[in-house]
């Protein structure tokens, strides 16, 4: 496991606000943990957020989920998805709310980008392996870069950092190590766990850059999301911006041979991806 010692907590503690969790997340969490659990109280909990509503019918009736007929209603989401879906799509919207205030780089396309890849690990998930828990694909989709925007609210100097390894074709990790002594997956490990999402996730997002996390013999869930997730960025760059993402070379071999894909399947993947994807 791929831990963080106590003074990498503290620098974060005292360096950085983590986005609170909302009070609407831990009231679902509530009613859902009720031996029967309510579809009414849930559906109607989420639609007195008006604007939370409508990004979850946004994305339910995007052509990612495939649905044979528009969904008007939260009820008619849940009832058709189920609870566990919902949840998910609430705590990854949620978060996206949860980040305001002045950046050094454009917090629209950041967020953007994460939709995207959120998108893409579920269509991936769809088409892969059985033991992929769908559900939980969004989630890591969204959350998984959220330490960017708070090094971006921060330090006004972090868009010429992106740059800079973007020129290079590399992740930013190893430049925002050296720059701020952190790195954009601690940061988003620390915003999963103080928003309580299940600790596979929560590991995904720190390691997300890490080469030895799929390097056992055997991968349980949390590693063929983590695959989900490498080839979702990658299908989202090459589609965006028609080039491989900094990871693909490094990762794409093993994710692959995880997912069971070979290379014309991957690129079968991206042709119907790329279809979806100019639908919306």
């Amino acid at each position: 496991m791929f831990n963080l010692d106590q003074q990498q907590i503290n620098a974060v503690i005292s360096s950085f606000q983590i986005p609170v969790k909302p009070e609407i997340l831990t009231e679902m969490e509530s009613l859902m943990e009720e031996e029967y659990p309510d579809l009414n109280d849930i559906s109607n909990l989420i639609a007195k957020d008006v604007g939370l509503s409508a990004a979850i019918l946004k994305v339910i009736n995007s052509p990612f989920y495939g649905m044979n007929r528009r969904i008007s209603e939260i009820k008619q989401a849940a009832m058709m998805l189920g609870l566990t879906t919902i949840k998910a799509l609430v705590t990854a919207l949620l978060l996206k709310k949860s980040f305001s205030g002045k950046a050094c780089i454009s917090l629209e396309r950041f967020w953007d980008d994460a939709i995207d890849t959120a998108n893409a690990m579920q269509f991936i998930g769809n088409r892969v392996k059985n033991e992929i828990p769908v559900d939980m694909l969004f989630t890591i989709g969204l959350f998984h870069d959220c330490g960017i925007p708070m090094l971006a609210m921060k330090y006004d100097d972090y868009k010429d950092l992106l740059i800079n390894a973007n020129q290079a074709h590399e992740n930013s990790i190893a430049y925002e190590e050296k720059a701020y002594q952190t790195n954009h997956a601690t940061l988003g490990y620390f915003v999963a766990s103080s928003w309580h999402l299940p600790k596979d996730i929560c590991q995904i997002i720190m390691r997300h850059h890490d080469a030895s996390f799929i390097g056992s013999p055997t991968c349980g869930k949390g590693e063929l999301a983590f695959c989900v997730l490498k080839a979702a960025e990658n299908l989202t760059e090459n589609i965006k911006r028609h080039g491989n993402s900094p990871d693909w070379s490094t990762f794409g071999d093993n994710v692959l041979s995880i997912l069971g894909l070979s290379e014309e399947d991957y690129r079968d993947l991206m042709d119907d991806y790329s279809e979806l994807y100019h639908e919306q």
